[in-house]
């Protein structure tokens, strides 16, 4: 059927049947304490991991399982024999939503509200990849769906599981460092190709892909190779760069750590990219190849904190008080937290916290664990997940917590859109001197409450997106 017409039978669907319990259809289940009954959207790549971490938690068995391209999908697909394959994730919907459980989501950064919320509507449980949504007002509307129908969900951001964000936080709040005034965050991203200009070449669909399934909400445009796979990432239209690939893991230990919320401004310097002598590209559809992104918070805690992202092979500052045989973060990237009385650092997925100078280490006194670890070993995320949906707990990442995380993720990708906006000037071509009116480097103020840009009227056309017809997000 059509996207549209999918919208409303199940928007009609979700307010006029009773959920029942999926142990009690068909007699065919055992009971709920004992088995998670799932469908997965997006298997392969990233997305057969996330199946995989599931299935392994012991709990969790998949009726459904579903991608756009048979080759990606092949490993799961023969992995799992007994669940039913599918290209369409509405045909999912339709066969399969009222014998699940719950649900998880691992396709491109633009197709993950379209797909969860009509399940989310039906009261299923929800784990979504990182980050979350694709913009700002999907984010907002998922986090109220979840809160609407009582759902247990989880954000796929694996270190909010972890150990080493619990102790960071354990030290943060023993004053370790003091207040903290500013967190420097970088990562290694991007590690696909990122600054391309816009593609208009046409290639042959691979068979084994159904390509308008997988642009869904996105402009139809000719296949090409370039978009898949993973290289989607650095095209606005799909993904959201380096920043959010990664934000949502390196970010999320100063944002749960410091207890911040919604950032008060953005603002970006980016790479420029130059298509000939003096002529700078016009590429507004594309992530650049690297940025830096200054963001601002008020916490109840620290007062004002800055934030700052680099991504691209740019790094903050080295401090003084790191030593010649000492390297920052690890190898994907990490944060430095700077307090008025020392420094700590972090690695990608909040592992390791230790203070600098190194001296300091052994001279701290760490207090006594306060917050509850997560149980499951090397898979906790997951297994997390399954037991709050088995039996009404609680997890790491809900949407509560998850959506304005990533809220405040893609607010620095709308300060790095803002970076790079442009128009052609009236009269003039691409190779004349100086041929484009753009703002550069600007500082947005955010209203966080009201979701709104305050001082840039055109950033507020990037909070949410132009939707193919037929594929709206309501």
């Amino acid at each position: 059927m059509k996207r549209r017409s999918f919208i409303k039978k199940t928007a009609i669907a979700s307010s006029a049947f009773t959920i029942v319990p999926s142990f009690v259809l068909g007699g065919r289940h055992i009971a709920p304490s004992d088995t998670l009954y799932m469908a997965a959207i997006g298997v392969g790549g990233r997305g057969g991991g996330v199946v995989r971490e599931l299935f392994e938690t012991g709990k969790v068995k998949f009726v459904a399982l579903c991608d756009v391209d048979d080759s990606r999908a092949k490993q799961s697909f023969e992995k799992y024999p007994k669940a039913k394959k599918y290209t369409d994730y509405r045909k999912v919907y339709d066969n399969h939503v009222k014998e699940i459980d719950a649900f998880t989501v691992a396709t491109p950064d633009h197709t993950h509200a379209i797909i969860s919320l009509p399940f989310m509507r039906a009261k299923k449980h929800a784990y979504v990849e990182k980050p979350l949504t694709h913009n700002i007002y999907e984010a907002r509307l998922m986090t109220k769906v979840a809160e609407e129908h009582g759902i247990t969900t989880q954000m796929g951001n694996q270190g909010a599981s972890g150990d080493g964000i619990r102790q960071a936080k354990e030290w943060i709040e023993a004053g370790a460092i003091g207040k903290v005034y500013r967190v420097d965050s970088w990562t290694n991203r991007p590690v696909w190709p990122q600054g391309l200009k816009n593609i208009t070449d046409k290639e042959k669909i691979p068979k084994t892909l159904d390509w308008d399934l997988w642009l869904g909400p996105a402009a139809m445009r000719p296949y090409n190779s370039a978009y898949l796979p993973f290289k989607w990432r650095g095209f606005w239209d799909f993904g959201t760069g380096a920043l959010g690939d990664m934000g949502c893991h390196i970010m999320e230990t100063p944002f749960n750590v410091l207890e911040l919320g919604y950032p008060t401004e953005a603002e970006a310097s980016c790479t420029t990219v130059w298509a000939g002598d003096f002529i700078e590209a016009n590429y507004d559809k594309v992530c650049p190849p690297s940025s830096i992104v200054r963001l601002k918070f008020d916490s109840k805690k620290h007062g004002q904190v800055a934030l700052n992202w680099y991504d691209g092979g740019i790094m903050p500052d080295l401090p003084d008080e790191l030593k010649d045989d000492e390297l920052l973060g690890d190898w994907n990237g990490g944060s430095l937290f700077y307090g008025d009385r020392g420094m700590m650092v972090t690695g990608t997925y909040s592992r390791n916290p230790r203070l600098l100078p190194s001296e300091l280490n052994t001279l701290f006194q760490p207090p006594k664990p306060s917050i509850k670890r997560v149980q499951g070993g090397d898979n906790k995320h997951a297994n997390e997940f399954v037991q709050a949906c088995l039996n009404n707990g609680t997890t790491s990442s809900p949407f509560s917590y998850a959506g304005p995380l990533t809220e405040a993720v893609l607010m620095g990708n709308l300060a790095i859109k803002a970076f790079q906006y442009k128009v052609l000037k009236e009269g003039k071509t691409p190779t004349s001197w100086a041929p484009y009116d753009y703002p550069g480097r600007r500082k947005l103020l955010w209203d966080g409450k009201n979701m709104k840009v305050t001082n840039y009227e055109k950033a507020n056309e990037w909070v949410t997106r132009d939707y193919r017809d037929g594929w709206e997000v309501k």
